[in-house]
Formats: structure tokens, sequence, C-alpha cells
């Protein structure tokens, strides 16, 4: 199998409970034995969909097919994911009832808001790695100093705060916690999304077991934005199937494109749905608008998809550029910031 043959097939095995003809797909591909599960583990691996991967399959009763070690090895893995989610999950929750005593709501985000919300058939579906929440501008220092003073410390001690050019506070960590934090008192970076702020999306939230997340339609619009731009998905034109996966979830309550249609710039977050449907073996619950955009934006996918190397090119270059751009704005700020100043000239002469 092919990267690209890989890809897709991994694609349609998460749809599998849920659309019929892919589950069709996927079995007759299991029958003839023609996966190459190498290939399989690693790329769901780097995709951070493994373990929903395995669930699906199990869902849909197709571990048989499966080799016995790749299946008790798969099993493994989620099992200690859903182990881990399971402590994400209770730390979450002290975090929640630390702030909530002290007047603040948090507001879960992304992978731990999906988790609180039960939003998986499984919680070992999803991956998470920190725990985001977002406070409203009022409240997001007094959150840093509760927080500090009941144990969180910066994961990187000696870094200037960076808080001005990023969406979050640094990473925090704390001893005997499974994740480390980051407290946001913004989603986007972008700004053509500056619209997509607390004022926003605090008029839909909400509510179970005491916590509270983003409503259904701003999780698909914050999955959008955050794979597109955040996460530079549009600039190197690249798959995300953990992003395009929890975009999947949601649409089978919610409809992605009426989704994204209550915000700006809508066109841009459509190219995330066509892309989607097409790398999930086109599921008839993510909707979107066809176009000219959309088949270009796909196409290019496809072609870097097939060309490995020169995407490796095109990503190397957009980071490069966004590290060059967020390092020129340091140093410029650095003219009016004494502390910032200092920052920067202790972190020259380390390289020296």
């Amino acid at each position: 199998m092919t990267y690209k043959e890989t890809l897709f097939f991994i694609g349609k095995c998460l749809t599998i409970n849920h659309e019929e003809h892919n589950k069709k797909i996927v079995e007759s591909l299991l029958k003839e034995d023609a996966i190459d599960w190498d290939n399989v583990v690693k790329v769901s691996t780097a995709h951070y969909v493994f373990p929903a991967l395995f669930c699906n399959l199990k869902r849909a009763d197709f571990l048989d097919y499966l080799p016995q070690d790749l299946m008790e090895y798969m099993q493994h893995i989620t099992d200690l994911n859903r182990e881990r989610n399971q402590q994400i999950i209770e730390q979450a929750k002290e975090i929640n009832e630390l702030l909530l005593s002290h007047n603040i709501t948090p507001i879960f985000l992304k992978g731990t808001g999906n988790l609180l919300e039960g939003l998986y058939y499984d919680i070992a579906e999803r991956m998470v790695g920190d725990i985001d929440f977002l406070v409203s501008d009022e409240e997001f220092k007094k959150s840093i100093e509760i927080l500090k003073s009941n144990g969180y410390s910066e994961f990187h001690k000696d870094r200037f705060d960076t808080t001005k050019f990023n969406r979050h506070y640094p990473k925090m960590i704390k001893e005997n916690r499974i994740a480390s934090i980051e407290v946001h008192y913004k989603m986007v970076s972008d700004k053509q999304f500056s619209f997509f702020n607390y004022n926003f999306i605090s008029k839909s939230l909400k509510k179970q077991n005491n916590f509270f997340s983003l409503s259904d339609e701003n999780k698909i619009i914050m999955t959008s934005i955050n794979r597109l731009f955040n996460d530079l998905g549009k600039a190197t034109m690249s798959f995300n199937l953990r992003s395009s996966y929890d975009l999947f979830i949601l649409s089978q309550s919610t409809s992605p494109l009426n989704s994204i249609k209550k915000g700006l710039h809508f066109q841009d977050l459509n190219l995330f749905l066509f892309s989607s449907y097409k790398v999930l073996g086109s599921p008839k619950s993510i909707d979107f608008i066809e176009n000219q955009s959309t088949i270009a934006f796909y196409n290019k996918q496809i072609y870097f998809l097939l060309n490995p190397e020169q995407s490796k090119n095109i990503e190397k270059r957009t980071k490069f550029k966004n590290i060059f751009k967020y390092r020129a704005t340091l140093l410029f700020k650095s003219l009016f910031n004494k502390k910032m100043r200092k920052y920067i000239i202790q972190k020259i002469k380390s390289n020296f």
C-alpha cells in the first residue's frame, strides 16, 4: 500500500460505524488480506488516530481480520490511552472546581472539552496532549495566580513570558499530574478570525456535569480554524486525520457547513470540510460547498501527498517563516521592554 492508499484506508475505517458503504469497502479489503499493517500503524500513529482506528474496528466486529499480535498491541495502546484520558478528566475536574470556587468559569477546549462532554463512543478514541481551557480577559491574570498558588508552574522556567504573542499563557505543569495545561485568553491567532472570541462563544456554551465547553457549532468552527491556521494546515496543504475525525463525530449531530457560515471568511474553513470529506471516504454527514477553491486545495494536498520531499520543503519554509516573524516581533518589542531585552540578550549569550 502506498502512503495515500494507507491514509485513505484509515480514513474510511474511522467512519465504518456510521457509513455502510465504507464498511463494505473496508471489509472487502480486510477479507482480501490486502492491508499493509506496518504502514497502517505508522500512519495512524503519526495522525494520532491509532486508538480511534482500533475502537472503530472493534465496534464493527472486524478484529478477527487483524493479525493476533497486532490486535493485542492495539488493545494495549488503547487501554493505556483510556487510562491517560481518565486521569486527564480527573485533572480537569480538579482545575474546574478550583477556578469555580473563585468565581471563574473555565471553558474547556479541543480534546479535553470533547472528553468532558462525552463526545466519543469510547474516551480511549481521542489522543489528548494538553488540557486547554479559555477564560475571559478579566479573569485571565487571576486564573494564572490561582493555579500557581495551587502547585502549577511554567514548564520552561527560564523563558520570557510570551503570552502577548500567543493565544495562551506559557505551558504549565504540576507535580503528579499527567497533563500540562494551557490557559487561553483567546482561541485563534489569525486576525481574520478575531470575531471568534470569548464574547462570541460565551452566548451558546454547553454545560454538562458542571463543566463548560463550546457548542457543537463552535467546536466545528474551532476545529476548522485550528487545523487550517493555528496548525498551518492551509499553508502546508496537509491532511490531519485526528482533526477530520473530530469534525466527522461532530457532524453526526450538527451541520458543518451551517456551523462555519456563522462566522466571517467561512470560504476558507470550507476547504477543511471538503478535504475531510474526501479523506474520510465521503461521509454523508459532512456537508460543504464544492467549488474551484476546494477542488484546487484538495488537488494540491494530493500532489504533496504523492511528493513527500516537496511537502517537507514547504513545511520547513512555512515553519521558518513563522519563527522568523515571531522572533522579529520579539526583537522589535524588546526595544520598549527592558525585561524582554534582558531575556533576548541572555538567550543570545547562551548560544555562544
